[in-house]
């Protein structure tokens, strides 16, 4: 990681405003490009290595840019190893960011399986208190989002001040389709998690997501049974 001079919010908020009005209907390389133009390497990718797709579309913008992907020590094998083929094949920087405790230190604060007890407190130590942290010396980050994924991401903006980070977030693929996802890895020979094509279209930690049946909800395998749609990352 470079270490950058972080500007205030006040003036980031303003950037994100501007940029807002200037990204209006560009394209997601475009949305990129005028983020390292602005911040450089103040600029971060994060990656849940479900898709490859934002981290290659960053390698070929800012080669060796920054990918941050958050281990949290629950998740699959495939994801782990997506992780590490992006590392190996992309021009790109892997930051691999660890909470604060492993799984064992957890359970023995905690009790075993705090997700099943309490995901919401499992997420936050274990995805958003480590993302706070790693996003540090950052004035930026972009995420890959989409509005097509969820109730919840049908209004998200290509690029935002994100208050309670006090960053700019950039959210390039917003308005991206399942099809053009698709389109765009075949056409790069994009790295895929495994685990698209075995009934996952949404993929996080192993013991909170389940394969889903054909026409359901591409996010109803995550925490299902319960009414938590989100790990709180985008909230």
């Amino acid at each position: 990681m470079t270490s950058v001079l972080v500007r205030p919010p006040a003036e980031l908020e303003a950037i994100a405003l501007r940029g807002a009005a200037e990204l209006a209907g560009a394209t997601a390389a475009e949305i990129l490009t005028w983020g390292v133009a602005e911040f450089g390497r103040g600029l971060a990718v994060s990656a849940s290595m479900q898709d490859t797709v934002l981290a290659h579309l960053a390698s070929t913008v800012s080669p060796g840019i920054d990918v941050i992907f958050l281990d949290t020590g629950y998740h699959f094998v495939e994801t782990i190893g997506t992780a590490d083929a992006v590392e190996a094949v992309y021009d790109v920087t892997l930051r691999r960011i660890l909470p604060e405790l492993t799984v064992a230190e957890q359970d023995a604060r905690y009790g075993a399986k705090l997700h099943d007890r309490d995901p919401d407190a499992c997420c936050a130590m274990r995805k958003v208190a480590p993302l706070n942290e790693a996003l540090q010396g950052y004035e930026a980050w972009a995420t890959g989002v989409r509005r097509s994924e969820s109730p919840s991401r049908a209004h998200t903006p290509v690029i935002a001040f994100d208050p309670k980070k006090k960053k700019v977030k950039f959210a390039p693929l917003a308005s991206w389709t399942d099809d053009e996802v698709e389109a765009y890895a075949n056409a790069n020979g994009v790295l895929m998690n495994p685990l698209l094509q075995l009934g996952y279209p949404s993929i996080g930690c192993e013991p909170c997501t389940a394969a889903v049946a054909p026409g359901e909800d591409a996010r109803a395998g995550r925490w299902s049974g319960s009414t938590k749609t989100e790990c709180g990352l985008h909230l």
